[in-house]
């Protein structure tokens, strides 16, 4: 298996057949899964070229007592324990270990309460961001995370990794929507935090702790999030630009001049024609970039989007159109959200035979230094001869270049490699995070270490050793 980081994480140990007796009594034969096809199936999530081990045994509790008596067993014989939602992270977070315990929350999918009055729902982490939202709309709610894989990830999986989305310019990631957690940690012991408040400010804020730590810390067993009254439809409009330098400097003008966004999202040529081949929706392939921006309707969204576009056309846009409908704004938010699977297409085709490999970065920086990121990847790309696509939440300065590389052709994982480390090293000096939205998992475990630097390296592994003394759950993720 070719790595674009990290080591192969194996601890080398093979759990007793006393070990899954003790699982099959706990859980029953059908939620404990030992078929190597399905054992293959849960070595991993989507991040590509991360490595990933076999487990043992895949379990499929139903409730928190379930949890824990997998969490009890897995420590009394030693085995580490991967905890996996849906699989569709894009840092190898999910990925499993040689001989671990892969505790699947996919079969905890109860929505268990929706609270129009203090506006929260209180969920299993097995739920469906898409079915949560379906769910709270009927009662005049939202959800605002809305990551790109929302019609199949899990509240959950998104709380673990901090997961963000297309709104978070103006909204937030989903930190800021988790009131309160119910945590399975190491121990076996069950652990409740946040509250179902408006306002609480009691002891350390250990929700945000468990928040992002991609089960490093515990098993995320309920989730409280905080809900808004749901919007009516927003205005939208495009800008197409004739470089992205210059809509980078669009989205550094539309935060300087206060503007507000719901949405503001950038997509460069190489995407672009990726989607139109992927699925022909008339968009505009011989330009550099795409500004994709919306406006919440209310009393001052059509002026907001008028202020958009006239920083988009003082930008140098070369075409600058408004939506005329819902139907219409909602087909180009489609074109946004196919930007993944048409580029999984593209790496395809650039090399046939099942070779193409799509490794997918998420790097940060202050707005005002967008347009410095943009080039800087352009430049980057023909240093290291490999094909990068970048897409992404140009509105928090969160891009997403795609970096293409064949397989089977050790120097090109070696070329894409080297770029994916100098974009990183670029996004850091420019004042950025390795990551905005999708976590650290196995692909920038290196690069968190040096942006936190030795204290805060130091910080982290206490917190760890604290909660996980034995190290027992996702060994070798985030540090």
């Amino acid at each position: 298996m070719l790595m674009i980081a990290g080591r192969r994480p194996s601890l080398g140990c093979m759990a007793p057949t006393d070990l899954l007796d003790d699982l099959r009594d706990a859980l029953g034969d059908d939620a404990v899964l030992t078929d190597p096809d399905l054992l293959r199936m849960h070595q991993r999530d989507e991040a590509d070229l991360c490595a990933a081990g076999t487990p043992l045994v895949v379990t499929r509790p139903r409730s928190t007592e379930q949890v824990v008596a997998v969490v009890r067993a897995a420590a009394r014989h030693g085995v580490p324990v991967v905890p996996q939602g849906a699989r569709t992270g894009l840092a190898g977070a999910a990925n499993a270990v040689d001989g671990a315990v892969v505790i699947s929350t996919v079969a905890m999918d109860e929505i268990r309460e929706i609270d129009p009055v203090s506006r929260i729902a209180v969920v299993q982490p097995g739920v469906v961001n898409a079915a949560l939202a379906g769910a709270v709309a009927k009662q005049g709610l939202w959800y605002p995370p809305d990551p790109g894989s929302w019609e199949s990830s899990t509240i959950g999986g998104n709380v673990a990794t901090n997961a963000g989305g297309m709104c978070c310019v103006k909204y937030g990631v989903t930190t800021e929507y988790v009131l309160g957690l119910e945590v399975v940690l190491a121990s076996g012991e069950v652990l409740r935090t946040g509250r179902r408040t408006a306002k609480g400010v009691a002891g350390y804020d250990l929700t945000r702790l468990f928040v992002g730590s991609e089960g490093t810390l515990g098993v995320i067993t309920e989730v409280t999030v905080a809900l808004r009254p749901a919007p009516a439809d927003s205005l939208t409009l495009v800008a197409v630009f004739p470089s992205t330098a210059a809509a980078g400097a669009a989205v550094a003008e539309i935060a300087a001049r206060g503007l507000t966004p719901s949405l503001l999202e950038l997509l460069d040529q190489t995407h672009l024609r990726a989607i139109e081949a992927f699925q022909p929706m008339g968009l505009r392939t011989d330009a550099q970039a795409l500004l994709l921006a919306a406006a919440d309707t209310g009393p001052r969204a059509a002026d907001d989007l008028a202020g958009l576009a006239a920083v988009c056309e003082s930008a140098g846009a070369d075409e600058v159109y408004a939506a005329t409908d819902a139907v219409e704004a909602a087909a180009l938010l489609q074109a946004r959200r196919l930007a993944h699977p048409a580029m999984e297409k593209f790496a395809a085709d650039a090399y046939p035979g099942g070779n193409g490999g799509l490794v997918i970065d998420d790097v940060a920086v202050p707005r005002g230094s967008l347009a410095a990121l943009l080039d800087g990847v352009a430049r980057i790309a023909a240093e290291c001869e490999v094909p990068i696509g970048v897409v992404g939440h140009a509105g928090d300065g969160n891009m997403h270049p795609n970096i293409v590389v064949d397989r089977a052709d050790p120097a090109s994982v070696e070329r894409g490699r080297r770029a994916f480390d100098e974009i990183m090293r670029l996004g850091l000096d420019l004042g950025g995070t390795c990551t905005g939205e999708h976590g650290v998992g196995l692909l920038k475990r290196d690069w968190l270490a040096r942006e936190i630097g030795p204290v805060g390296v130091r910080v982290h592994q206490a917190i760890k050793s604290a909660l996980d003394p034995a190290g027992l759950l996702n060994p070798g993720k985030v540090l």
